[in-house]
């Protein structure tokens, strides 16, 4: 099974905690580009953390652990879980992955950590499965900042930024 079809709900359900918890306010064209930037900073965290093929396989057979603690920390959590609605509209959430979501929010807070990020994973087997260049992380326009303005906030990201950033650092050999 090709590694990036393993890792998609991985992706999609982190991307998305990411752009909820640090929404952009504006138009269509500006959440459109606050999520492109997500799901850039997100897989580039994933491949990271899942560099092989079997690493892709144990977090897909073993799952990746939800947003309890990312919500507590964003205070995003429902103080009574009765008032969240659904359980099934919110069953995405189990597949967040708090160390990709921590990485991410490193990655859209510094540029250079996001080229460092870039030029690790070209040894990864997730090359070739996706050609991708993570050009919105490593050399974002004006538009890109402005589009993710709470996003890309060192102070605003730090409280989930620095759950996992000496692990990234320590991955980085940085």
């Amino acid at each position: 099974m090709p590694t990036d079809i393993s890792l998609s709900p991985l992706i999609a359900a982190t991307a998305q905690w990411l752009t909820r918890a640090y929404p952009s306010g504006r138009g269509a064209l500006e959440r459109s580009l606050a999520e492109a930037q997500s799901r850039q900073a997100v897989t580039l965290a994933a491949w990271l953390r899942y560099p092989t093929d079997l690493d892709v396989q144990l977090v897909a057979l073993t799952g990746p652990g939800g947003t309890g603690r990312l919500d507590w920390i964003t205070g995003s959590d429902a103080a009574d879980p009765a008032a969240a609605g659904d359980p099934l509209d919110d069953a995405w959430r189990s597949w967040v992955d708090e160390v990709v979501a921590s990485w991410a929010a490193c990655l859209l807070s510094t540029p250079a950590l996001a080229a460092a990020a870039a030029r690790a994973v070209s040894g990864t087997d997730h090359v070739g499965t996706v050609p991708v260049a993570f050009r919105r992380l490593t050399e974002p326009a004006p538009d890109d900042h402005r589009a993710a303005a709470l996003l890309r906030h060192p102070d605003l990201l730090a409280p989930v930024a620095e759950l996992h950033r000496s692990r990234l650092l320590e991955r980085l050999g940085a």
